[in-house]
């Protein structure tokens, strides 16, 4: 199980309310940042599929540092355009490649802003894209801070927006009372608070598995059996998905039942980016727990359960439903939350929540029958058997199945 650490810091308005907060990446438990080359992928892809973007901003903006592989990638395009701010650091080259990708975000709604801006001319060429200066007040005398407002108070961007000037590293009234008396509309600093930390435990994912979804997402010819195939056998990756699909992308598109139709809701291009990104940063997860391997193994018992049952079966229940119930059963455990907590953030049909949270209905029984086997409850396993149409040579056929094939996965 692995643990996994975002600190966050407030933005003030003029009015001293919060504005936004900055998402900032932390490699442990200490509240400081280290350098890590995927840092900014990692708050991006956690922030969304991991902790939650509203969990983490309310209905605030986040503010959330671009390097230089995100913004090649993409990786922006994981956040809705209304609900973040995306930080260009000041490590960049503005480039023409970069200036043209900043331009593209720009088209699409995103909002960009300059991290530690010093006024440096090298940064003329992105200024038109720019909606946020965030101007270092360690970082600059008071002097080029003047000039900085001066400058660039009261800019339009190419999107037709003002530009706003916010001071960050304000440590004292005195920083405070300047930033004002400039103009400088936002601030962020040690004054108002430090960085507070926030973790949350995410489901580690198969390395070889991530390294096969790069390859098949890396193909011209979009495989999508593969990739199923693939994702059947990571509940991590799974899990994820179903996250990131409850988010702006289609979180009016209803309820998902399958991993098929979950990558068809996403879309063949967004999925390619969506994996891409989220596979390189998942290489350096912990092994799988062998929590993974229950997941494995009751998702296979469930759906060769639901093919087995006689027809007409005494139920309607659907083979793809029960294997993500199955695959879904040990997340509390791995994530050290509530599984109603869980699922209330993901896309899932309401008989697989119900059942899961200990609801009475046709798929609790197949559960049942699942945790009866598994407890070695004989009485209650024949019993539900029964129940469903089955005989108890076929469920110790099906629980033979789903062994091999978790075995193999």
């Amino acid at each position: 199980m692995l643990e996994k650490f975002i600190a966050r810091q407030p933005i003030f308005d003029d009015k001293l309310k919060v504005f936004a907060y900055e998402l900032l990446f932390r490699a442990g438990s200490e509240n400081f940042f280290r350098p890590h080359k995927e840092a900014s992928g990692s708050v991006i892809v956690d922030s969304t599929m991991l902790f939650g973007l509203q969990s983490l901003t309310g209905h605030a903006r986040a503010f959330v540092n671009l390097d230089l592989l995100s913004l090649q990638r993409g990786t922006a395009r994981l956040i809705p355009p209304d609900q973040a701010v995306f930080e260009i650091l000041e490590s960049i080259t503005p480039s023409q490649e970069v200036v043209q990708l900043c331009a593209r975000l720009c088209s699409e709604g995103y909002t960009l802003a300059l991290d530690d801006y010093v006024g440096h001319p090298k940064w003329e060429p992105l200024i038109p894209f720019v909606k946020f200066l965030k101007v270092d007040f360690r970082a600059c005398d008071p002097p080029v801070r003047a000039a900085i407002a001066d400058r660039h108070r009261g800019k339009v961007d190419a999107s037709g927006n003002s530009m706003s000037l916010l001071a960050e590293k304000v440590e004292t009234n005195d920083d405070l009372l300047e930033a004002r008396a400039l103009g400088y509309t936002y601030f962020q600093g040690f004054f108002f608070c430090r960085p507070s930390m926030l973790s949350a435990r995410e489901i580690p994912s198969n390395k070889l598995n991530c390294l096969r979804l790069l390859h098949l997402v890396a193909s011209p010819d979009f495989d999508y059996d593969a990739v199923e195939d693939l994702l059947k056998g990571d509940p991590a990756l799974v899990y994820k998905l179903l996250r990131y699909l409850n988010s702006w992308l289609v979180a009016s598109r209803g309820e998902i039942h399958s991993i098929r139709e979950a990558i068809a809701l996403l879309g063949e291009k967004e999925f390619r980016r969506w994996i891409s990104v989220l596979a390189v940063v998942a290489m350096s997860s912990d092994k799988p727990h062998e929590l993974i391997r229950t997941a494995l193994t009751r998702a296979f018992f469930c759906e060769s359960l639901a093919r087995a049952i006689a027809t007409p079966a005494p139920i309607a229940m659907q083979s793809s439903d029960l294997f993500l119930m199955g695959l879904l059963s040990v997340t509390d455990a791995i994530l050290d939350r509530p599984m109603q907590q869980i699922l209330a953030s993901l896309p899932i049909a309401p008989a697989v929540r119900a059942a899961l949270c200990g609801g009475a209905n046709s798929y609790r029984e197949v559960y049942d029958l699942l945790l009866a086997w598994e407890r070695a409850d004989w009485t209650a396993m024949s019993a539900a058997s029964t129940h469903l149409g089955l005989a108890e040579s076929a469920v110790a056929d099906c629980e033979q199945k789903a062994r091999e094939a978790a075995s193999i996965c």
